[in-house]
């Protein structure tokens, strides 16, 4: 038995609705066939009902239409109010969404989602603001009509005679999360129509004779049913799928759309929607370009405006280039297993089809077992449409140049005949055919068709008997204009069609090449500001816009990181507009439904865990820039600068990491380091102190007294010494020991150590030899001195008493050399390799005592602060010595000597 698996697609939409943190509201239609059903009276009933249940339900927006049955369920609600907005000198009231944001119900009440806002909202539409809601986590009840759905507009307009102007895209009616069909009879509608139930009499009176005519409402009701059945469907297979309930899953109808400048395309683009939710099958829209023209052209905005209508509708997108419609579509639709294809056909003459032919009937004599659909347009306008688009004139100069091109070559063919130089017609024919391919090549296809048609004329009146006239003696003649013709109208068409492509190829090769460069540089870049920076200034470029870049903040508006056009910045809904993209994710702007009173275009920057700031875009022309290869192009470059960013900031998390681990670790050993120091002079302070409390009670003769008390001062010493030592290497660790530099005499440094130190070298023999010529030095002298101190320290701590010490400094190259030696027992070679890491210490102490291990990794650290260099080595003459190098500055100011 074959093992049944659950469909992965199903699976990933399982996940990721259930992620933890996911906070998106859920939504319920209530769907009816026509206004007056019930929907907004059985949405209230059920809330009603969901507020005995405990539920907290809020009204945002509700039209009664004067139906007192409405009212009266509407009395006792808590109503958000409305948002009033000034229009025209018209005041306009609109529903808050920033007030339910704001009062963040668990379920909110909003009629009518096909509405359109005012404008100066937000949103152009009501189901945007429904979508923003639901996107907060709010539980939205709503309703709609069946002839709102986008895709069924033509359909409703051709059965009722009346163009749906407020539509929704069929996503979101897909996607509700709930569906409740109302439904009435269309004879009980039409009786409550008449009892006033619906409307006002006269109102009502209107509508009876026009758009609720019984057989409209029978159509629509229909229509409901069926987009009800539909969604019903899609919901048990879902289910299925989820379940495992089926063995195998495998899509049974594949659909393309053909699409081109021609207005039939948006009829075709609706009808193959309807066509793949009767099918449930996924579809794709399709054009082949084959002019390369640019976005700005007009069937390049022509062709963007039917994509974003596809995408609106659920369809993937895609531009193939080519040099022939047919075959393109063709051979992707077979790569595609695409079982069906549609296409529209504009009005044509008869001939011109005869003549030329067209990718209609290409396609339909060569589809083999793809079916083809072929939508008529609405009357021959529409192809005239269509050649105001394919044969656009080009600019004046462009045709001047190609006159003056063809005239060029009539004076070359001219030249060749007086001088008898290659005066065959055949020679004359090629020069004229040399002068259209290169107006091809360099002019395009308008030029070019010019220069063959000129070219003709010019060679039948300069070169064909009778001369000067455009009278043809020799009727043979008129087979060779026609072929002339001909073929400069066939190499015109191949060499700007290749031209084209050369130009297409370049243009996505500079679009490649762009998001390869603007990789790379992130790639090699660290900081955020960097990074920023370098996005912007290729984004730019690519662009030829103005850019700023928005970072998002936690708990406030979003950072400007960088703005390189002050009109954006300077825009006072700018902020506002860059944190709704960044809470959304969502492209918002100028050029878009959403915020479109905005002066630029917002692209969210989305990295992989979340949305962390916006790039803003002016340019001159939104519509070039929302074209699918462009809009794809900025895309991809906010989420190469959305990972770059998020990278630098996973650098930096593991950057902090990494210190804190180090903090934790130094933290660790210096506990496990110090704790004996700590206890060993505590527990002596405590036991003298206790004797002296003992000494109360009994007598104690004064020399007693004095050595308690000189033990408990030498061990608070050794304690404070300790701490000092512990305390200021923590500083040097984290680097927030800054040296106060001025000009010190070294002798001065080191007289003051030896005085610090009188006592533990009061048993050693102190020798001190400093060179006459020393310069100043620019250190800090009492970091420089406890260097000193602490050296000291440490050979009174490791040697015997009576031991020589010896302290020299001289001038060494560019620096100062300075060495303090003792001629005890020296440094053996486990210690010299670590006798500077911190807590290390040796076992080599006379009197059997520790040191912390800490004296000479401050020492090590304070000269590394300075710019200078430590060593510890054996003296040639035995015992250890320390070589301490300072260097010497060149504004070194002389000694002045009194």
């Amino acid at each position: 038995m074959q093992e049944r698996r659950p469909n992965p697609d199903d699976l990933l939409l399982r996940a990721r609705a259930e992620a933890p943190g996911r906070a998106r509201g859920r939504s319920k239609l209530y769907f009816g066939y026509v206004a007056g059903v019930g929907k907004t009276y059985s949405m209230l009933e059920d809330a009603r009902r969901a507020i005995a249940q405990g539920r907290e339900v809020v009204v945002g927006y509700v039209e009664p239409h004067g139906r007192i049955e409405t009212e009266k369920l509407l009395e006792g609600l808590e109503t958000i109010p409305m948002r009033a907005l000034e229009h025209r000198g018209v005041t306009l009231r609109e529903f808050d969404v920033d007030a339910a944001l704001a009062r963040r119900p668990d379920l909110l009440i909003v009629d009518e989602l096909a509405h359109t806002n005012a404008p100066g909202s937000r949103h152009e539409k009501r189901w945007q603001d429904v979508e923003e809601l639901l996107e907060a986590g709010i539980d939205v009840w709503t309703t709609m009509n069946v002839q709102h759905i986008e895709s069924l507009k033509d359909v409703i307009g051709r059965i009722t005679g009346v163009i749906v102007r407020e539509t929704v895209p069929d996503h979101v009616f897909d996607h509700a999360d709930e569906l409740e069909l109302v439904d009435i009879t269309p004879d009980a509608l039409l009786d409550r129509l008449k009892a006033g139930n619906v409307y006002v009499p006269e109102q009502a009176r209107r509508a009876v004779e026009n758009f609720f005519r019984l057989s409209n409402l029978n159509a629509l009701r229909e229509l409901s049913l069926r987009q009800a059945a539909r969604r019903v469907h899609s919901d048990v297979e879902s289910v299925r799928r989820q379940h495992s309930a089926l063995s195998t899953w495998a899509t049974s109808e594949r659909l393309m759309v053909c699409v081109g400048p021609s207005p039939t395309t948006a009829r075709v683009i609706r009808t193959a929607k309807r066509m793949a939710n009767a099918m449930d099958a996924p579809w794709v829209a399709v054009s082949v370009d084959l002019s390369g023209a640019s976005a700005a052209s007009p069937v390049q905005q022509q062709i963007a405006n039917h994509f974003r209508l596809a995408e609106s509708l659920g369809a993937e997108t895609i531009t193939l280039p080519g040099q022939n419609v047919a075959d393109e579509i063709l051979e992707f639709a077979r790569e595609r297993n695409v079982t069906k294809i549609f296409i529209g056909r504009t009005a044509q003459p008869r001939w011109r089809r005869f003549a030329f032919g067209t990718v209609v009937d290409e396609m339909l004599d060569r589809c083999g077992d793809i079916d083809v659909y072929v939508i008529h347009g609405d009357d021959v306008s529409s192809a005239g449409l269509w050649r105001k688009f394919q044969w656009a004139q080009p600019p004046g100069w462009r045709c001047a140049r190609a006159v003056a091109l063809v005239g060029l070559a009539c004076l070359v063919a001219q030249a060749m005949r007086i001088a008898k130089f290659a005066d065959r017609e055949a020679n004359f024919v090629m020069a004229f055919l040399a002068a259209v391919v290169w107006t091809a090549y360099r002019e395009g296809r308008g030029p070019a068709i010019l220069a063959s048609v000129l070219a003709v004329s010019l060679f039948d009146y300069f070169f064909v008997p009778p001369l000067y006239t455009f009278v043809v003696a020799d009727a043979d003649y008129l087979i060779t204009f026609l072929v002339m013709l001909t073929i400069g109208l066939v190499i015109s068409s191949l060499t700007s069609r290749l031209r084209a492509q050369v130009e297409a190829t370049r243009q996505r090769e500079r679009r490649t090449s762009a998001l390869h460069e603007l990789g790379k540089r992130l790639a090699a870049l660290y900081g955020r500001i960097f990074l920023v920076s370098a996005a912007a200034e290729k984004i730019g470029e690519i662009t030829g816009g103005e850019v700023a870049v928005y970072l998002s903040r936690p708990g406030s508006e979003p950072e400007l990181a960088i703005n390189r056009a002050g009109v954006i910045a300077a825009h006072p809904i700018s902020s506002a507009v860059a944190q709704w993209v960044i809470d959304h994710d969502h492209i918002a702007g100028a050029g878009t439904d959403t915020l479109p009173n905005a002066v630029a275009l917002f692209v969210p920057l989305s990295a992989t865990q979340a949305t962390i700031g916006a790039i803003a875009l002016r340019v001159p022309d939104f519509d070039r820039l929302l074209d699918p290869d462009s809009r794809r192009l900025i895309e991809a470059c906010a989420s190469l600068l959305a990972m770059a960013l998020e990278r630098d900031h996973m650098a930096l998390d593991a950057a902090d990491s990494r210190i804190q681990a180090e903090a934790e670790q130094l933290r660790s050993s210096l506990l496990s380091s110090v704790s004996h120091d700590l206890k060993t002079p505590l527990a002596a302070i405590a036991g003298t102190c206790d004797s002296l409390l003992e000494a109360e009670s009994k007598a104690i003769d004064p020399v007693t007294r004095r050595q308690l008390l000189e033990s408990a001062a030498e061990e608070a010493r050794r304690l404070n010494r300790l701490l000092e030592n512990i305390l200021q290497m923590s500083k040097l660790e984290a680097g927030t020991v800054v040296p106060k530099r001025q000009w010190h005499v070294l002798e001065e440094i080191v007289g003051s150590a030896i005085r610090r130190t009188k006592d533990e070298l009061k048993q050693l023999h102190l020798e001190v030899d400093l060179a006459t010529d020393l310069p100043l030095l620019l250190v800090d002298d009492l970091l420089i001195e406890q260097v000193f101190v602490n050296l000291l320290e440490n050979a009174a701590r490791h040697t015997l008493a009576g031991t020589r010490l010896t302290i020299q400094a001289g001038i060494d190259g560019k620096s100062v050399r300075i060495s303090v030696a003792d001629n005890g027992p020296g440094i053996s070679e486990s210690d010299a390799e670590r006798i500077f890491e911190k807590f290390y210490r040796s076992g080599q102490n006379p009197d059997g005592s520790r040191g912390s291990g800490l004296g000479l990794a401050i020492c090590r650290a304070i000269i590394r602060v300075h710019g200078g260099t430590i060593i510890a080595t054996n003296h040639p003459g035995g015992g250890a010595e320390f070589v301490i190098k300072l260097p010497i500055r060149d504004d070194t100011p002389s000694v002045v000597v009194e």
